[in-house]
């Protein structure tokens, strides 16, 4: 990110994410911005009817009000300073994966991000238990990697683009991962 305007909204980006897809969250981003909810202090000055309109295309928009403005409270107490993992995952609603993900992207820390797609690639490689834990496919991968930010960030990217089209839903999909 260039300016923190730029980092509190790929937060916000890595929150509406969870369960559903980025062009939904794309959606639900550009109404933010239309009113002007793109920042704590702008983000407390909808109402949670508004809050919950604007992010209605990211589903599970009353979950996310909350998680949203959860956030926003705890960005506002640490003011400028970079959170710790620790420190995101105290925050109402964000998981290691959420968290790794703000690290990693909005505040460009070595934190290494997988997900859903990590997992069926590397378990249909057999590089993986089907049902390895967050952490166990996180320890498999950093193992295996450099401990690099463009790396990280370029591995991650790669994954959810691979994982997009050659994973799609579909009937073989299912058997390929049972």
């Amino acid at each position: 990110p260039r300016a923190p305007a730029e980092r509190f909204e790929m937060c916000v980006g890595a929150i509406l994410t969870q369960n559903t897809a980025w062009t939904n969250v794309e959606q639900a981003l550009h109404r933010l911005s239309e009113l002007n909810g793109l920042s704590p202090d702008g983000l407390d000055l909808l109402s949670d009817d508004d809050l919950r309109q604007a992010i209605r295309p990211a589903g599970y928009f009353n979950a996310k009000t909350r998680k949203l403005r959860e956030f926003a409270s705890h960005r506002r107490a640490w003011g400028d300073a970079i959170p710790s993992r620790d420190q995101l995952l105290a925050v109402w609603g964000i998981g290691p994966e959420t968290a790794d993900s703000i690290r990693l992207y909005a505040y460009a820390q070595l934190e290494l991000v997988v997900d859903a797609y990590t997992s069926r690639i590397l378990g249909h490689l057999g590089l993986a238990e089907p049902k390895a834990s967050y952490d166990r496919l996180k320890a498999t991968c950093v193992a295996a990697l450099p401990a690099d930010l463009v790396t990280y960030q370029e591995f991650h990217a790669l994954l959810v683009e691979h994982a997009k089209r050659t994973y799609r839903r579909s009937p073989y999909r299912d058997a390929l991962f049972e």
